[in-house]
């Protein structure tokens, strides 16, 4: 029995190590700065902060990737979070989203915070400067509501 822990320990060590060869696209998409969502809709230097501290790893093309999401199998766990919030909401990419889809993210971005959704858990535990204070997110949902409204109102 014994053995065959070690010989289990050692298949699960190689299998580890053989991961580490297999690392995630981490390049960061080049954009238009003026596609951003910084760029087409207002915002106070206090929000703009809040995004980029809170949101802008998952949902933009600046993500920076830290030092865990070099290491396997955790890297495909980070790329796949990443990839799935770009693809619900990429603020790098704002200015290509059609007007009622983009009313429709400014909508989105207040609900999820409102709802605890946003940031993730996941995220503000090895990043505990993205955790948000009710007033800090009272501030964003405020400022999507407002931007929200805005670009409905442009719809109309």
């Amino acid at each position: 029995m014994k053995n065959q822990l070690k010989w289990v320990g050692f298949g699960l060590l190689a299998v580890l190590v053989i991961l580490q060869f297999f690392q995630t696209d981490k390049t960061n998409k080049e954009t238009d700065p003026n596609m951003e969502l910084l760029s087409l809709v207002p915002a106070s230097a206090e929000v703009a902060d809040l995004l980029e501290r809170a949101c802008q790893d998952c949902h933009s093309n600046k993500t920076k990737y830290p030092w865990y999401s070099y290491i396997a199998p955790v890297s495909f766990w980070v790329k796949h979070h990443i990839d799935d919030g770009k693809k619900h909401f990429n603020m790098s990419e704002f200015g290509t989203y059609p007007a009622k889809k983009a009313a429709h993210k400014l909508e989105e971005g207040f609900e999820v915070i409102e709802s605890g959704e946003m940031p993730m858990d996941s995220y503000t535990w090895m990043h505990p400067e993205a955790k948000l204070t009710d007033a800090e997110k009272k501030v964003l949902i405020n400022w999507f509501k407002a931007s929200y409204a805005a670009a409905e109102a442009k719809i109309e």
